[in-house]
């Protein structure tokens, strides 16, 4: 049998080899291991250990120091009998290799899976059980004892999983009619938790349930009461309307409910999620979404995609529009997560997702064949003749989705993805959206909604500043505000200063490691040569480039080049502008971030040097041709240039056919790769550089090389 490591987040931070603990010393190593185990098998860089340890403030010896922790550690487990690496050393930190160790908060996270996936399919009791389990392994407040704020603000976020967790679980058992042994466990989860207001609903519908009415309506006084004096608001609708409710003898209290199981004979699925409070603009992508409402041929289901890079929001759009219209289908809304681009899930099949509706649907289980075909075939004609809203995120193939789209015209599906119409549906005549990063007066409406406070009022500019540096990334700006929301004694200005740093900016924004994750599948699905063009794409001091860029990066011929970033396109990674000359590519600021982390962990310095060299010999080889084809004549630092790089003849006609106007143009990018040239200190091409910026663009001048 082999040996297992056991490490305990969901209370203490503890780790064990069998009954023997692993002896943790230090609150620095404690603080260590525990940022190691909340992001297992990925890399934390030295810079978020540094930061987590200290807090903005680290003694010049900080790497030393964190070196000496990881050598502890590594010692202890050894100490503790455990013979294997677990901290392996990666290019710019340390990963902590899970293997088949035990940790307790991935259970906790795959129990809370199954156990929704479990209600999907009806099986509640089962789901009940799961979140038993779930919450049986908590043993206090998570991570307790540990410091710093990455480890901090993960203990919330988990916290605030056990307690949602909590509460779906007394939900299932208050529809299984178990509200008598409830009432003690709620009366302290509500006294221990006074804020929250679904604790206190379900306390006061088990107690009503239990013929203890005027304690119920003594629950709400009292949560009221709280509420009022300590933040100065009323509850919220839902509480109030169970208030109302229970005054009323409402008898709909006395009937455990439940989304997906039948009452009576007739069934009206409504499984859209909630939608997000405070959704901003996105008015256009709307009105497109809207037209689907008329496009209902009676042959054929109305079919839209929303197609978008990680992060920009196409399930929030999408849900928001769902719920807009949701009217508009009395026959019922079916809503699945095709876990498409999900780190943690496999991506489902149609199979189980048609399992799903038809049970929704109310046809049971004995009922509902194993074969696929047969399956789509009864989806289908429960589907005839009625007004249906099939809602489909994060779908990553054809295969998905195709089983999932009724027979009927008078249905409407919208499905989400990263891939292209046609590659999703196969020829299916959709409506598209494509789906872009937000404007500027909508990224900063978001950060003032989501930080719900007055300092995006008093600091107008840096909420400005803050929206450019998560590129308008909707999910970079709602993290952004959340860290706000936590850290009410920052400013936006503080928080702007430390996104400011390119180097750090994926690790201020990746707490929860949502960003990052959110770009991983689609670079894990690139072809190896279209995933070698993404990451030197991160080598570029400019996001902004033409095709010949792309060649010279990857040493190949243009349209070699063009193909691998057309795949980049597909995939969402990359955007398609129009330059003067000729086309352009736009990689988002955050992605180039990505790309660049990829770059210098899975390449070599001396590969990398010699990508940036090509591309910067391109540079120097191109201005100098402009200047000739301009003048005539030829700068005398550039004799030799055609050694330099080589050209496609007939690109450079159409890229130079205005040298003068190009020069003008691409000032900025010459000028920048001289001082890149200069920063990787490439002698003899710095110089020509150099030489060459200072005559063409006189008070240009070489920044100096520290």
């Amino acid at each position: 049998m082999s040996i297992q490591l056991e490490f305990f987040l969901l209370g203490a931070l503890e780790a064990r080899v069998g009954a023997r603990p692993v002896v943790v010393g230090s609150p620095r190593q404690r603080t260590i291991l525990a940022m190691l185990l909340l992001s297992a098998d990925r890399v934390v860089s030295v810079d978020s250990l540094i930061e987590a340890v200290w807090n903005g403030s680290p003694p010049a010896t900080r790497r030393t120091q964190v070196a000496i922790c990881i050598a502890a550690l590594r010692k202890a487990f050894k100490a503790a009998g455990y013979p294997g690496e677990v901290i392996v050393t990666a290019a710019s930190g340390y990963v902590l290799r899970s293997a088949e160790h035990r940790i307790d908060a991935v259970e906790f996270a795959a129990a809370v899976r199954a156990a929704h996936l479990a209600v999907e399919c009806g099986q509640i009791a089962e789901a009940t059980d799961l979140l038993g389990r779930a919450l049986s392994l908590w043993s206090g407040p998570a991570l307790a004892g540990v410091t710093g704020y990455p480890v901090e603000t993960e203990a919330a976020r988990l916290e605030e999983q056990r307690l949602t967790a909590y509460e779906m679980r007394t939900a299932l058992q208050l529809e299984q009619g178990q509200h008598g042994p409830l009432i003690s466990e709620l009366a302290a989860m509500a006294q221990e938790y006074p804020l929250r207001e679904q604790v206190r609903a379900q306390l006061m519908l088990a107690q009503y349930r239990a013929g203890r009415r005027a304690e119920a309506l003594e629950t709400f006084r009292t949560g009221r009461d709280h509420l009022v004096r300590e933040i100065g608001i009323e509850p919220g609708r839902a509480l109030q309307e169970l208030h109302n409710a229970i005054l009323a003898d409402d008898p709909s209290l006395a009937l455990p409910r439940h989304l997906g199981i039948q009452v009576g004979d007739a069934l009206t699925p409504a499984q859209l999620p909630p939608d997000l409070p405070g959704f901003i603009g996105r008015r256009e992508e709307l009105q497109i979404l809207d037209g689907l409402l008329a496009a209902e041929t009676g042959k054929a289901p109305a079919v839209g995609v929303v197609i978008g890079a990680a992060g920009v929001g196409k399930s929030v759009l999408t849900l928001h529009w769902a719920h807009r219209v949701a009217h508009r289908f009395p026959d019922g809304q079916l809503f699945a997560d095709l876990n498409g681009y999900d780190e943690h899930a496999r991506p489902r099949e149609p199979h189980a997702v048609l399992e799903v509706f038809l049970r929704a649907l109310g046809v049971p289980g004995e009922r509902i064949s194993d074969d696929l075909h047969e399956r789509a075939t009864l989806y289908r004609s429960l589907l005839d003749r009625k007004r249906v809203l099939v809602v489909l995120d994060n779908v990553r193939g054809p295969e998905q989705i195709l089983p999932l789209l009724p027979g009927s015209g008078q249905c409407c599906v919208v499905a989400t993805g990263r891939g292209e119409v046609g590659r999703l549906l196969g020829g299916h005549g959709t409506t598209q959206v494509r789906l872009g990063v937000m404007a500027e007066r909508e990224a900063v409406e978001l950060l003032d909604v989501a930080i719900g406070d007055s300092r995006p009022a008093s600091e107008p500019e840096s909420v400005a500043k803050l929206g450019e540096l998560c590129g308008r990334l909707p999910l970079a700006l709602r993290i952004s505000a959340t860290k706000l929301a936590r850290k009410p004694h920052w400013t936006v200005k503080h928080l702007v200063s430390r996104l400011e740093d390119h180097r750090r900016r994926l690790d201020e924004l990746d707490a929860d490691n949502d960003l990052r994750n959110s770009f991983e599948p689609s670079y894990r699905d690139l072809r190896p040569n279209a995933a070698l063009m993404y990451r030197r794409l991160g080598l570029l001091d400019r996001a902004n480039f033409a095709p010949w860029v792309a060649a010279a990066l990857l040493n190949t011929d243009l349209g070699h080049a063009e193909e691998l970033l057309e795949q980049l396109v597909d995939a969402q990674l990359l955007d398609v502008g129009s330059g003067r000359f000729t086309v352009r590519y736009q990689l988002h600021e955050l992605l180039w971030l990505h790309a660049r982390e990829h770059a210098f962990r899975e390449e070599t310095r001396t590969q990398l040097r010699a990508a940036s060299e090509r591309v910067l010999s391109g540079w120097l080889a191109l201005t100098a041709e402009a200047h000739r084809r301009d003048v005539g004549d030829t700068l005398p630092v550039l004799a030799d240039v055609s050694q330099l790089w080589h050209w496609d003849h007939d690109y450079l006609n159409e890229l130079l056919r205005e040298p003068r106007a190009w020069l003008e143009q691409e000032r900025a990018s010459i000028v920048a790769a001289m001082n890149e040239a200069v920063r990787l200190q490439l002698g003899n091409l710095a110089g020509r550089f150099t030489d060459t910026v200072s005559k063409l663009f006189p008070g240009h001048d070489a920044m100096c090389v520290l």
